[in-house]
């Protein structure tokens, strides 16, 4: 016979998972009647607009001091930091009045650094947020300033990433000094944008090159001929069609193809031998990648060094700040969200009750 309290505690547990059932069922059904209402509503809207973005500037000088203070703080003691605060303090105000005295510029008015970041995928999709940081900056850079750009890329889509680096061509030719440094990739398309840059920096292993095109697709002819299934294709202009994936191909669409590739990894050639007028571009443009040292070597990049070095060596003599241009979420994508939330965390109570129910 099993003891009473033990009756009890499997009972409770009992009630507790079954509980938890009832509850997600619940909030399953909560959920469903959400996501039905929400998409009745953005079925009737009449008028459907992209949801707007704004641009977030945040000053890295500020971040910095303030890890700069909590660390001093945890290592000296407070009695110590504010003391050697209260010496900093000082120490600026002697260097600002000295500034002052001998006509310098104010130390709140230095020389500023604006960093932007691009991660792009095969389509460089950031290339919309990048258009509206680098608007930004523009309208507010002074002689001096300078933008650096923390790419990462592995390449993708020819027309994609040539607006991508149309849109930092935007900054050379304000004449202002335009930094790209890549810590990780940079990698056909990606070193499309990267070589615009004025200075190239790279860390140690990051992957720099690929400067070549690529085209790729597999093609299902036999198979739907074995299964006595035909593939009608109707163009209008010899070459508007090359490669099919389901229809048969041909040599001539094969050269045709090839011919098209060769003529734009020319225009790919021309367009990094503009920006880096100093580089073998025969030698580079195999389509080989090299990691940092090497690309040096090969004249792709110009130093070695990660964006985070960079940024912290400028702390002192400029003003660093980081713009993102970020969208607003829609209040539908935000129902779907808190939906998602709300399943995800319902889920979790009831495999935790279950869990417990198991390894009783």
């Amino acid at each position: 016979m099993r003891p009473l309290a033990r009756v009890k505690e499997d009972t409770v547990l009992e009630f507790l998972y079954e509980y938890g059932l009832f509850l997600a069922q619940a909030v399953t059904l909560v959920v469903a009647i959400l996501l039905v209402v929400a998409g009745v509503f953005a079925l009737g809207s009449r008028q459907r607009h992209e949801p707007e973005g704004h641009v977030e500037i945040r000053k890295l000088n500020d971040r910095y001091k303030d890890i700069h203070d909590s660390l001093q703080a945890e290592v000296f003691g407070e009695e110590v930091a504010k003391q050697k605060h209260k010496e900093e303090k000082k120490a600026a105000k002697k260097e600002a009045k000295q500034q002052k005295k001998a006509g310098s510029a104010a130390t709140n008015d230095k020389l500023r650094l604006y960093i932007l970041n691009f991660d792009g995928d095969i389509r460089a999709s950031a290339t919309d947020n990048l258009r509206e940081e680098i608007s930004a900056v523009l309208g507010l850079a002074r002689n001096g300033d300078e933008v650096l750009v923390r790419l990462e890329s592995g390449g993708g889509m020819v027309h994609s990433y040539g607006l991508a680096s149309s849109q930092l061509d935007r900054i050379r030719k304000r004449k202002i000094p335009l930094t790209v440094c890549v810590d990780k990739v940079a990698a056909s398309g990606g070193y499309m944008m990267a070589c615009v840059g004025n200075h190239i920096l790279a860390a140690p292993f990051a992957i720099i090159g690929s400067i070549g095109v690529l085209a790729q697709l597999p093609n299902f002819h036999r198979l739907l001929k074995k299964a006595n299934v035909d593939y009608e294709q109707l163009t209008a202009g010899e070459y508007k069609r090359t490669l099919t994936m389901f229809g048969e191909n041909t040599d001539a669409h094969r050269e045709k193809l090839q011919e098209e590739l060769e003529d734009t990894h020319v225009l790919f050639k021309q367009f990094v031998g503009e920006n880096r007028a100093s580089l073998d571009i025969d030698s580079v443009a195999t389509g080989e990648v090299w990691y940092g040292q090497q690309a040096i070597d090969k004249g792709l990049v110009d130093e070695l060094m990660t964006s985070d070095s960079y940024i912290q060596g400028a702390l002192a003599e400029r003003d660093v700040f980081e713009i993102r241009h970020v969208l607003k979420k829609g209040w539908q994508e935000k129902l779907g969200m808190a939906a998602e939330g709300s399943v995800e965390r319902a889920f979790l109570k009831v495999w935790q009750l279950s869990q417990q129910r198991f390894n009783l």
